[in-house]
């Protein structure tokens, strides 16, 4: 970077750069202009980009952003107390974190506004990075640090902190950071990767017992289940942060970078060629982010392009496609783990451990280096932005395209399959979550999710906990999705002691039908069950959604020896307090605020049907189900036909009939007429005919 004074005489002086988006499409990335003979690049903006990034940051649409860069005089004195008295240099998990986030938006605020008290408040956090002894919790061979987390997040907090703080540092306070970048940093991020792509060389992972941790994951698999999670990108970014800083300085630089590129290439086959993400939307922004970082700071500085290790244009369509925006009331405290709290109009379809939140922060520096006017289109109207980065790439002006009638079914190609009449709070979502095991998964193959009206009427509940031993573990199992039960049981979920790891069960979508105003979906759960119930021969589901509100879920069961009783449960959203059900000896109804849905049984054999709610501490909140049990037998058809209306809306008539080896719904709602025909015969999956 050039002398901080320079820079900020430059920025003052320039006017808004324009935007560089120009043509419709995604394609391969834009070129950047070149940089000036001599210049050191930033690492992901330069002296001439400030004015824009001002007016960006005050958008209402980065006022989430501007409130962490920009906090309140209450704030900014509890955090300077925090670095000055109360830091604990042995706690790497809470207060590391903390002085971490302090210094990356004390950095990133001084860049922009030149700001003395930034300024200060980032070098006494930049300072107190350095004071630890060790930069993360996890030890190889018991006394090697290796760099999952907090030394990779410190170290592209603490190159950033060099680049954005430029000559206000003084030699001394630079060499510092750059040898605890070099010493505590670099080598526990490569060590990670190392092991990562050389398990059989791993002399042992474990948790280091200086932090103290409540609790005990077994990580002697771990060189292998982390290898296709989340935690691989982000010591990849800090590696790549590390080499990139200290490029032709350090003789260990490019030794770094190799590693860190070919840990992006290797990691980037876990984004399906569509760009579909399988830890779930949650994890997605996380993870893109980083992995852009990477790619960005590398193509500034060194000429190097990894811009199209993935799909990005796609993967932001992934994100699109599991947006479901509702009316509920927000929810300030944190509602779920991780600890985010709950803004409706930035919901998900919240497979796993997705959260209730998402961040579409990537999207401007996909709309901008792809030229895709559909993730402008996202950047701006869809979601949060919870990263400051994106304040770096948002282009106010850019092309725009909505999301056409060819994005509102979607087969992805992880077989999540997610059919809507929109993007609006009002609009109708049906979600099934079929396809294999991922990190961060729960026990939930062929459950569903039904949002309509602004309501969550079938629910994926949250706040399912990350430890075996909290009651909310039992939030991640089969028995609180709204999936079938065998016998009271789930299908195959592992026992929680490596983590939140993925397990052995899958599901695989085996027909799937869209036409003018419906979808049809059939999965195929059987071998996730049969890994713990062995005579389960079928366990199929299959949706019809007549859109806007009409879903018929029509499940078929077959054990083989003894008879067995079969349940569906349908989860109730209820974090408001707001959710109730009634039941009846046909049918069931679900009460939200805004809108109800009304169900009607049929069967193959008697029903019963109740309410009930998970058995967790009262603290923990009140977690409301509706479940159908099937009487014992070795086959077993269940079709749930559900209505949904606002709330005082009459709900519509449907007749249904048994047809020989099927069922025929016919009738009247929401002023649309229907008829439709499933066919269920044999082993092949129904047929359905509207």
């Amino acid at each position: 970077m050039p002398s901080r004074r320079s820079f900020l005489k430059a920025a003052g002086l320039l006017a808004v750069a324009a935007p560089l988006i120009g043509r419709a499409g995604g394609s391969a990335p834009e070129a950047e202009p070149a940089a000036k003979p001599g210049a050191k690049r930033g690492l992901l903006f330069d002296a001439e980009d400030l004015p824009r990034i001002r007016e960006n940051l005050a958008l209402a649409r980065f006022a989430e952003v501007r409130g962490r860069l920009y906090p309140g005089a209450k704030q900014v004195a509890a955090d300077e107390r925090f670095l000055r008295e109360e830091i604990r240099l042995e706690n790497l998990v809470v207060d590391m974190a903390r002085a971490r986030l302090i210094l990356e938006h004390a950095a990133f605020a001084y860049a922009v506004t030149g700001d003395a008290s930034q300024l200060a408040m980032a070098k006494l956090a930049l300072g107190r990075l350095c004071d630890y002894e060790r930069w993360d919790y996890f030890l190889e061979g018991g006394k090697f640090t290796i760099g999952f987390q907090r030394a990779s997040e410190a170290t592209i907090a603490c190159c950033l902190a060099l680049d954005w703080l430029g000559d206000t540092l003084s030699a001394e306070e630079r060499a510092r950071v750059e040898e605890n970048i070099a010493t505590k940093g670099a080598p526990a991020c490569y060590l990670s990767l190392y092991g990562l792509k050389y398990p059989d060389r791993v002399r042992g992972w474990t948790q280091d017992p200086r932090e103290g941790f409540n609790f005990t994951i077994e990580m002697k698999r771990w060189p292998l289940i982390i290898n296709a999670t989340n935690l691989k990108v982000i010591p990849t970014c800090g590696l790549g942060f590390a080499a990139i800083t200290l490029h032709g300085r350090h003789a260990d630089a490019d030794k770094w970078l190799e590693m860190a590129r070919q840990s992006a290439r290797s990691f980037s086959v876990m984004y399906g060629l569509d760009g579909s993400y399988d830890e779930g939307v949650g994890y997605w922004g996380y993870t893109t982010m980083h992995l852009l970082l990477f790619a960005e700071a590398l193509h500034r500085r060194l000429g190097e392009d990894d811009r199209s290790l993935i799909n990005y244009p796609g993967t932001v369509r992934y994100a699109l496609s599991l947006a479901m925006p509702t009316s509920a009331a927000p929810m300030p405290q944190p509602v779920v783990s991780p600890l985010f709290p709950l803004d409706p109009a930035k919901d998900i379809v919240n497979f796993g451990d997705s959260g209730s939140v998402i961040d579409v922060s990537c999207a401007p520096w996909v709309a901008l280096n792809h030229r895709d006017p559909l993730s402008a289109h996202v950047a701006r109207e869809v979601g949060g932005m919870k990263h400051f980065h994106a304040a770096i790439w948002f282009r106010a002006a850019a092309p725009m395209e909505a999301p056409g009638a060819a994005l509102l079914d979607v087969r992805m190609n992880n077989d999540l399959v997610v059919s809507r009449t929109g993007w609006a709070a009002d609009d109708g979502v049906v979600a099934l979550r079929s396809g294999g095991p991922a990190n961060h998964e729960h026990a939930d193959r062929n459950s569903v999710v039904f949002k309509i009206y602004g309501e969550r009427l079938f629910h994926d509940p949250f706040r399912a906990s990350y430890y075996v031993a909290d009651a909310r573990w039992r939030l991640r199992l089969t028995e609180a999705h709204t999936a079938v039960l065998i016998g009271g049981k789930g299908h195959q979920y592992h026992d929680g002691s490596e983590g939140t790891n993925a397990s052995w069960a899958t599901a695989k979508v085996t027909a799937y039908h869209t036409g003018a105003g419906w979808m049809s979906v059939t999965s195929d759960a059987t071998d996730a069950y049969q890994l713990v119930i062995p005579a389960a021969t079928r366990v199929e589901r299959t949706l019809v959604y007549l859109k806007p509100d009409v879903l018929l879920v029509f499940d078929r069961v077959r054990v083989a020896l003894e008879p067995v009783a079969v349940q569906t449960r349908f989860q109730i959203y209820n974090e408001d307090g707001c959710g109730r059900a009634e039941t009846s000896a046909t049918g069931f109804a679900i009460m939200r605020p805004h809108a109800t849905l009304a169900a009607t049984l049929h069967a193959s054999g008697p029903l019963v049907v109740r309410a009930g709610q998970h058995e967790l501490p009262t603290k923990e909140g009140v977690y409301p189900f509706v479940e159908v049990e099937s009487a014992p037998a070795l086959e077993h058809e269940l079709l749930t036909v559900c209505t949904a209306q606002k709330t005082d809306t009459a709900a519509g008539t449907l007749a249904v009939t048994r047809t020989g080896g099927g069922w025929r719904v016919q009738g009247m709602h929401s002023g649309v007429k229907m008829n439709v025909a499933i066919a269920a015969t044999g082993d092949a999956a129904p047929s359905v005919t509207i």
